[in-house]
């Protein structure tokens, strides 16, 4: 392995998990674990407003799921939605459509120094969303679209926001809602990525083609609800599916540092708490620690959410 793809492999390892952003080639687009309670159920026609609040912080793992020493990352954000679900029925079902819109500030540390960066994410739209509801079943289908408009540093992940590539990402998502107050909730994506063709190894090395791998992932809950009241497990997984290259060369392994083509995994898991009030607005907050993580970021994640309609 020689070492200008050595060292672009280890630039790329600085994966931040914080979900609103990636502080890599590669990075996760979407906040991993936040869409739990009714995660299928789109509501009635009208606006709605969302808002995500929260932190990230854990450390570095290798392909071994082994932590990587002098390795950190934590990051505060906070990201808008805007939801519009319309009167016109598609196939049956309620056409919406709706845009999110992050903002982070994190600290990274990769081994050699930390370093800090603020500034806006990569920006979410989606005007394909067609949500039905049966009985106790909802299910929801979209496309996201994932728009590289997140500050970038290329040859330097630690002051990088966005993931700096454009991506599609089909959704399926249901909620089972039964009378007696039980809900089972998953949102199911699977990350189309482009290339990044500006990734450096290094501030001064020549510009190569970073393609990062797509991933499966998925949000869950299972929880009870006790009036206005619901308490619940949440959480997601995710698993890459196909390599990380550069240049068109897949990364190869290297004991102890990353395994074959650097796909990541993570599983999260942590109890979550809901409220909603009488005019429809609704508040839930949680906490998640990521286990099984491999060739990422692990940690924990707690997110204050806030759905209010307009």
């Amino acid at each position: 392995m020689n070492k200008q793809l050595r060292n672009a492999v280890l630039v790329a390892l600085g994966a931040l998990a914080a979900g609103t952003a990636g502080a890599k080639e590669g990075g996760d687009q979407y906040p991993n674990g936040i869409e739990t309670w009714f995660a299928g159920a789109v509501p009635p026609p009208g606006n709605y407003f969302i808002n995500y609040f929260g932190h990230y912080g854990g450390d570095l793992y290798n392909g071994e799921g082994k932590r990587v020493a002098g390795t950190s990352a934590s990051a505060w954000f906070n990201a808008f939605r805007f939801v519009k679900v319309s009167g016109i029925k598609v196939l049956g079902g309620d056409w919406a459509g709706h845009v999110i819109l992050p903002v982070v500030h994190q600290r990274l540390n990769l081994g050699g120094g930390s370093a800090s960066a603020s500034g806006l994410g990569d920006l979410t739209i989606d005007p394909f969303i067609v949500a039905w509801h049966q009985g106790d079943w909802h299910w929801t289908v979209g496309l996201d679209i994932n728009l590289p408009t997140g500050r970038y540093k290329s040859g330097d992940p630690r002051t990088s926001i966005g993931a700096n590539y454009w991506s599609l990402e089909p959704i399926f998502a249901f909620t089972w809602l039964s009378q007696s107050g039980w809900e089972v909730s998953a949102k199911l994506m699977y990350n189309i990525k482009g290339g990044n063709d500006d990734f450096r190894a290094s501030p001064g090395a020549a510009k190569q083609k970073y393609d990062s791998g797509d991933d499966f992932h998925m949000d869950y809950l299972v929880g009870r609800r006790f009036g206005p009241w619901g308490v619940g497990l949440s959480g997601y997984y995710l698993k890459q599916t196909t390599d990380d290259k550069v240049d068109g060369t897949v990364i190869p392994a290297i004991p102890g540092v990353w395994s074959r083509g650097r796909r990541g995994e993570v599983l999260a898991a942590g109890p979550s708490l809901t409220y909603s009030t009488k005019g429809g607005t609704m508040l839930i907050a949680q906490w998640q620690h990521e286990f099984e993580r491999e060739n990422r970021f692990g940690g924990d994640k707690a997110v204050l959410k806030l759905v209010m309609p307009f």
